[in-house]
């Protein structure tokens, strides 16, 4: 069996980052997979501007109102394109980003805000992609301090997934990498190079789903990862009533899961409890996912019948004008 396995990072070049990701692909290669690197760093990403264009499109082609999809506007501007039409070729992907107050670094960010124009699950519907990949994922949050300063990282690494249809089978937070270099040292329970080791097992855990039937693959991390055991992410927070009318008590900000919290009674640690429904809206399933759809939808039908109370308003406020901050530049 062939596959190739793309490692992305998003940090600078002779990096902790870099080096854990080229470590991961390390085991993939011993394994026979292909492997490719790339650092977007070396890219020219366009932020998102916010147009819908895409959107627009996928909502004109599901009414049968348009009959090609012409993807991004930005498609020609830039690499993004070039960056996913490749990933999308990937069976394996390894994304090793930096933490900066929190979250990932705003080059991954920037990069991955552009993935709904290339919605997966929509792109194999109208045949623009041939062949679903499967594609299962590794992340990689690297940095300078413990979890305390990196409480949003993997979390907000494993949103960006979704879009694309990937399967996230493992998760890695490398602390206390604020030099170049760290990553040779430190380890769990401080064992010496123990984040190399740890990477290099991300990429055989990598090999290993890549190689297991789609429908038994399953989560190769460490199994206490986390409170959610949907995602095993660690953000949990008192359920809101949702645009239907569904509610659960508890969910997992991340992927959606619905349920208790309760005491995990091997651990002694907080876990949630997913209740018989509480994956109804979970957003690691496309059909799940497109029930987000059905939502946008309803909204911009109800705004659509406040058109003529909408227009003037949106007129006003485009014409209002404040001072402003002007940069010359020679």
């Amino acid at each position: 069996m062939s596959f190739k396995v793309m490692a992305i990072c998003a940090g600078r070049h002779g990096g902790n980052g870099e080096a854990l990701a080229k470590e991961a692909l390390c085991a993939v290669r011993e394994a026979g997979g292909e492997v490719e690197l790339i650092n977007l760093f070396d890219y020219n990403i366009l932020p998102c501007t916010g147009c819908e264009g895409c959107t627009m499109q996928m909502g004109k082609m599901g009414a049968g109102l348009q009959k090609e999809y012409h993807g991004c506007v930005l498609k020609n501007k830039d690499d993004v394109d070039a960056i996913i039409r490749e990933l999308q070729t990937c069976q394996g992907v390894i994304s090793s980003v930096p933490t900066y107050d929190l979250t990932p670094s705003s080059v991954y960010t920037r990069f991955a805000q552009r993935f709904l124009a290339y919605e997966l699950s929509f792109l194999l519907a109208i045949g623009a992609v041939k062949e679903n990949p499967h594609t299962v994922a590794g992340l990689i949050s690297v940095g300078g301090s413990m979890h305390d300063w990196q409480s949003l990282a993997l979390e907000s690494l494993q949103a960006t997934m979704f879009t694309m249809s990937m399967t996230v089978v493992d998760r890695y937070m490398a602390q206390r990498d604020g030099r170049p270099g760290n990553a040779f040292v430190w380890g769990d329970d401080v064992e010496w190079g123990g984040q190399i080791a740890r990477a290099h097992k991300m990429g055989e855990n990598i090999v290993k789903a890549i190689r297991t039937p789609v429908d038994e693959r399953c989560w190769l991390g460490d199994p206490d990862d986390g409170v959610c055991p949907n995602c095993h992410s660690s953000l949990v927070y008192p359920g809101d009533k949702h645009w239907d009318g569904v509610e659960f008590p508890w969910e997992c900000a991340v992927c959606g899961a619905g349920g208790d919290i309760v005491t995990d009674e091997r651990t002694g640690r907080p876990k949630l409890k997913i209740a018989e429904n509480g994956l109804i809206r979970d957003r690691n399933d496309d059909h799940a996912r497109a029930e987000h759809l059905n939502e946008i939808n309803k909204t911009r039908d109800e705004f659509f019948a406040h058109m003529d109370e909408v227009k003037p308003l949106m007129e006003k406020y485009a014409k209002m004008t404040f001072p402003t901050l002007e940069i010359k530049r020679d």
